[in-house]
């Protein structure tokens, strides 16, 4: 029995290395991260014309954000542009907000989004039927609950063209409005300040390329020749699923920091922190399931397992070297964890230090909506999404770089 328990506790702490030192590969990455990444309102400015703008805007039942959103877009420095906002089908008041304001407001144009065709999820058709309506030379895509200071237009349009982008896509603060979200987002967005990084966004030869739906702008003609949100009608992540094609169609796209211009808010409640959690895993799942379910185990070990083996080498610790060993580098593992959740919540998200101390508890939760994801995605069932269900059978995910 001795034995036994020798050989898993070496195995177990074989693993707890492994975790550790990728903990502080990511520790470091997102150290690197943090101080490298270029901001939206730091670049060197060059003479440009002020192409105009066409702001598309989607919303579907927004009511509670999107007079927070549309306000702060109509005092913008910035001359030269319109705001296409899109009722998607709301079962509240979104579009009766949306019409009032677009009699009020000149720059606001009213769109009401035909039936969503089969085979299209409904943000994307959305954005499809907004881009109808569009006059100006660039694109710029953000969402009902996201809110801007008054230069963020100015200051997109002058970084694209000085620099001489097709695409700019800025990192915003990203907004929890209730507790558990605060405890969780600091473990999942430690993969957004690493594996998808401004810094690897950004590197050409890197073959990451992402969009924060919350604010991309995008030339006009660059976003024709991506096939438009018509060639990512079926993705969940769509936002991803429009950055990795513009990376792969080798324009040139760069990734930013905003977070103090842009406000997004990230979950609303545990329902929506819940599906949102389960749709990362199901397109990743819908993108090739060995690789998901090995992705589910390594996130599980990652960012949740340090603790309970800690438990259990307390709880059944002897004199035994393999206990000792275990307690030790489980010790590490989870210090490690905790490490990356403080840097992540206090350099990342401007949350306060004692949201990370829930660690255990946020990890937990994401490993949980993971395994939902998985086995939702295997089961075939219908997704939910914004009060939307899909029937993702035979539907292929290509949102997120493998």
């Amino acid at each position: 029995m001795n034995i036994l328990l020798d050989v898993i506790n070496y195995i177990l702490v074989a693993i707890l290395i492994g975790v550790s030192a990728t903990w502080i590969a990511l520790i470091k990455s997102m150290l690197r991260t943090f101080n490298e990444s270029p901001f939206l309102d730091k670049f060197e400015k060059k003479e440009h014309e002020k192409p105009k703008v066409s702001i598309i805007l989607p919303a579907r039942n927004e009511e509670k954000f999107i007079e927070k959103c549309l306000n702060s877009l109509l005092n913008q420095d910035y001359d030269n542009y319109e705001i296409i906002t899109i009722n998607d089908s709301s079962t509240d008041s979104t579009g009766n907000i949306i019409k009032e304001y677009s009699k009020k407001f000149p720059k606001v144009i009213s769109v009401d989004a035909k039936p969503k065709p089969d085979g299209w999820i409904g943000k994307n058709w959305a954005c499809i039927e907004g881009y109808k309506k569009a006059s100006g030379d660039l694109l710029l895509f953000t969402d009902a609950d996201t809110t801007h200071t008054g230069s963020v237009i100015s200051l997109a349009v002058s970084h694209l063209l000085s620099l001489e982008l097709d695409a700019l896509t800025v990192i915003p603060r990203m907004l929890c409005l209730d507790k558990i979200t605060k405890i969780t987002l600091p473990m999942i967005s430690t993969f957004l300040h690493t594996r998808f990084s401004a810094l690897r966004v950004n590197d050409a030869s890197k073959g990451t390329g992402y969009f924060f739906g919350s604010f991309f702008i995008i030339k006009k003609s660059t976003y024709d020749s991506v096939g438009t949100h018509e060639g990512v009608k079926g993705e969940l992540v769509e936002d991803g699923a429009l950055g990795k094609k513009v990376k792969e169609s080798d324009f040139k796209m760069r990734m930013v920091r905003g977070e103090h211009l842009v406000d997004a808010v990230w979950a609303r409640d545990m329902h929506t922190l819940w599906n949102a959690l389960k749709r990362l895993m199901i397109s990743l799942c819908l993108q090739n399931a060995k690789i998901a379910v090995a992705s589910f185990f390594g996130v599980l070990f990652l960012l949740f397992m340090a603790f309970p083996i800690l438990g259990y080498s307390i709880i059944f610790f002897n004199s035994t070297d393999s206990f000792l060993m275990l307690f030790v580098i489980s010790c590490i593992a989870s210090i490690l964890v905790y490490i990356g959740g403080i840097l992540d919540a206090t350099k990342g998200l401007d949350l306060k230090i004692k949201y990370s101390l829930f660690a255990p508890v946020g990890s937990f939760i994401v490993v949980s909506g993971f395994l939902a994801g998985l086995i939702q995605a295997k089961s075939k069932t219908a997704v939910s999404w914004r009060g939307r269900t899909y029937n993702m059978k035979g539907q292929i995910q290509k949102s997120i770089n493998l």
